[in-house]
Parts: C-alpha cells; structure tokens; sequence
C-alpha cells in the first residue's frame, strides 16, 4: 500500500466515471480502471459520488475487512446490505438471483490494487518563497507529509526543487533555521494555528506559514 496522502480537494478533483476516487475510512481508491470495465446500472451510485468520502456506506470492523452496512428488514427478518443510494457493484441482491456472480472475487471495497493513499486528516497551506528569484508559491499540503513529501508537491513548480534547502524563521524573528526532510511541518516548528484562528473567528486564510527555499547551485533536476 502506498505511503503517500492525499487532502479532500484533491481527491474531489476526480470526480467522474472517467476519473474516479473515492476515500473510505482513510484509504484512498482510484476506481477509474475498474468502472471502465464495469459500466451499467450498478456502477451509477459510484459514479454520482466519485471525488467524494463514502465511509458511511461501509462498516469499519477494525482489523476485519471493511463490510457494506446492513439492516434487518421488519417483513423477512432477514440482514440485507443497506444501500439506500442504491445497490451497488459487488453487492448481492436482496433477493435469491441465478445471475449473481461472485466470480469476482474481491470486492473493489477491499481491494488493495485500487488503493493510491490515504486521506488526509488535515490539509494547511504554506508560501514557498524562493529566495534566489522570490517566486512566492503557496501550496496545500497534507498534514501528515513529511517536507521531502512536499518537496515533492513543489517539483510541478519548480524541476530544480531537490537542489534547495527548505528553511523557516524562528519565532523571534531572529534567524533562519533548517527544517528536517523526514518530519512534517509540526515536528519543525511550523506550528498549525487554525484551530485557535477558529476561536478567534479569524479567516483561516488570515496567515499562511512561510518556508523560505536557498538554492544549492548544484542543478539537481528532482
């Protein structure tokens, strides 16, 4: 499984049946190929939600496998998958059918193959300031990513990103401090105030941390 996260608005990017991700209980589902192969009425409810989070479709069991919700239906007294969004692929039907196949084995809920991350608990953003052309570029990043991991964000913008050093400014303002590539943006210092912005009933948007960037003249192309 990929290490790598993902925030919600880039997961919404992927919002049709032609480019689809879906995140279920932390885990991020790239089902493109999969209702390529499988257009019909039941892939319709995944497509109508394509981009978003359909955790509330699925029991999280713990170290179980993640399971379609059920109820009991009152007439039958029987445990039926509860999909009021309509049934979906690899469901079975409520009731007996010769033409249900469970020949697919897997159902695409639990099926690594389709997983490209994890879903981000929070995404911040940051300036990247580049000292030696002062390009100011501000990024939303994942909160959990390391600052190699956004480095890697930052190569759309910039092919030479690997031959910076990434450095903020203490908080006395006193001087610039390296940060360390293999720890996020909290375990450097660069501390998320949105919460308190929240109390305060100020715009989250009212202070964006700035990381300035030095180059290294060493040309690396990342």
């Amino acid at each position: 499984m990929p290490n790598s996260y993902l925030h919600s608005n880039e997961v919404a990017l992927h919002n049709s049946a032609d480019d689809c991700y879906v995140s279920i209980h932390g885990s991020v589902l790239d089902l493109t190929d999969f209702l390529a192969n499988n257009r019909g009425g039941l892939a319709q409810p995944i497509i109508e939600h394509a981009g978003k989070d359909i955790s509330y479709w699925f029991d999280n069991n713990g170290d179980g496998p993640v399971t379609v919700k059920t109820y009991v239906d009152p007439d039958r007294s029987l445990t039926l998958p509860y999909t009021p969004m309509g049934r979906f692929l690899h469901v079975p039907p409520p009731e007996p059918d010769s033409e249900w196949d469970t020949a697919f084995g897997t159902p695409w809920w639990c099926n690594e193959n389709f997983v490209i991350g994890q879903l981000s608990g929070k995404s911040r953003k940051i300036n990247v300031v580049n000292t030696l052309t002062q390009q100011e570029c501000v990024l939303e990043v994942c909160s959990e990513e390391t600052i190699s991991e956004i480095q890697d964000r930052y190569i759309a913008y910039n092919g030479h990103a690997g031959s910076y050093t990434w450095k903020r400014l203490t908080e006395d303002g006193d001087k610039f401090i390296g940060l360390e590539m293999d720890k996020n943006l909290e375990d450097n210092g660069v501390i998320d105030e949105d919460l308190d912005f929240e109390k305060l009933h100020i715009p989250d948007d009212f202070y964006v941390p700035v990381i300035h960037i030095y180059y290294n003249d060493d040309l690396t192309i990342a």
